[in-house]
């Protein structure tokens, strides 16, 4: 007998006026089928109910009181993605069609992504004065306006440079080339905002007194750092957890076997460039001959330290152009262990997915191998703006161009 599956906890819409903001908790929108429905307004009221970017204040006269960020994790062009293992956003601003400069945007979210990161650099007083708590939230779910809250943002991360944190990009669009930001968070480590403290700020109270979380009185005064962590308790991954669950995913994945097919060997060149988007500090790589399982091998140098006195490690690389339905098996990974010397690691990447023995041996014999199965391929694509299946598709033909 199938026992019923409970529905999700969440917030009634009626309740969202007094409802305190836990990450993770499940906020339902109205019934009336109109904009009403929407909960963000109802939760912070005053930053209005659609767009990514709502604000309490105005961005063109420096008095943004605070920011709500909403994603629906839905626009591959614009993959907005949260790192829940170690609590890094990356959020696209909105500038998303060509025409407008790019700080002239309806809501001028742009505007102030620019200005809120400029004074996250300043001192203490010009942060506290320029930099407005963000809160995140994402769609949740395929249909109705329920949003899930994600947590309370600070601009830039504790490993990024300035320039790694505020970025803009250049997207083309019917031949028509713009710019937009591509913004990098931190989820801060404080899992209740309190009601209290909500209208406090929205009032326009000085956010650092009263409730205010301390993870946020920690940044403004000093910019640390304090990332929400949560290190994921799943050690073996299911098939379907191991490819992309949307069409546009496994249009791209497919796209990627078909450009290599009779010739799966080519493939290797292909993981390499995926592991060097994955480990920027690769160095040099070196790609052998085919080997007799139709795969071929590479070896290569990872860096770490700094620059002027880096440890150099080695490591070996193998690819598999798999299709969906054909996972790696323990013959594969034994095949890569068994290349591996004293402090040496592996990277085994496939189009495909791994079999539940070769995770559970890799975890619990403690193997140093990275496994890079087809959604991380994916996922990797779309954070380095190859979102669709055309990007990847120019991506391929300039990379890897068929004989």
């Amino acid at each position: 007998m199938t026992l019923p599956v409970a529905p999700e906890p969440h917030v009634p819409f009626t309740d969202l006026g007094t409802a305190d903001l836990v990450v993770d908790s499940l906020y339902a929108g109205g019934s009336s089928g109109n904009s009403g429905d929407d909960p963000i307004a109802k939760l912070v009221p005053g930053v209005g109910n659609q767009g990514g970017f709502r604000h309490k204040g105005s961005p063109a006269k420096g008095t943004v009181r605070l920011s709500v960020l909403y994603t629906n994790g839905g626009e591959v062009d614009w993959p907005d993605h949260l790192d829940t293992q170690t609590g890094a956003f990356t959020y696209y601003g909105d500038n998303r069609t060509p025409g407008r400069d790019l700080h002239n945007t309806p809501r001028a979210g742009n505007q102030l992504l620019r200005d809120a990161f400029a004074a996250s650099h300043g001192t203490v007083a010009e942060r506290a004065a320029g930099v407005p708590p963000f809160l995140l939230f994402e769609k949740a779910g395929t249909s109705g306006r329920s949003v899930r809250f994600r947590g309370l943002l600070a601009p830039g991360g504790p490993t990024l440079t300035s320039d790694d944190e505020l970025a803009a990009i250049w997207r083309t669009t019917d031949d028509q080339r713009f710019q937009n930001y591509r913004a990098r968070f931190t989820v801060l480590d404080h899992d209740r905002v309190s009601r209290k403290w909500l209208q406090h700020v929205l009032a326009g109270g000085d956010p650092l007194v009263g409730d205010c979380p301390p993870a946020w009185r920690r940044w403004v005064a000093g910019r640390t750092y304090s990332p929400l962590l949560a290190p994921s308790t799943t050690v073996v991954r299911s098939k379907a957890g191991q490819l992309p669950e949307d069409a546009e995913g496994q249009a791209i994945l497919s796209l990627i076997r078909e450009h290599f097919r009779d010739r799966e060997h080519d493939f290797e060149s292909c993981a390499v460039a995926i592991w060097r988007l994955i480990a920027p500090n690769t160095s040099s790589v070196d790609v052998t001959r085919p080997s007799r399982d139709g795969g071929r091998d590479a070896v290569g140098i990872y860096m770490l330290g700094p620059k002027a006195n880096p440890i150099a490690i080695d490591f070996a690389l193998e690819a598999k152009c798999y299709g969906a339905t054909s996972s790696v098996g323990v013959k594969e990974v034994s095949r890569l262990i068994s290349r591996l010397r004293h402090r040496n690691f592996g990277v085994l990447v496939t189009t495909s997915h791994f079999h539940k023995q070769v995770q559970e041996e890799v975890h619990e014999d403690g193997h140093p191998i990275a496994l890079i199965c087809g959604r991380d391929i994916v996922d990797t694509l779309r954070e380095h703006g190859r979102a669709t299946v055309s990007a990847v598709r120019q991506w391929l033909e300039q990379g890897f161009p068929k004989p």
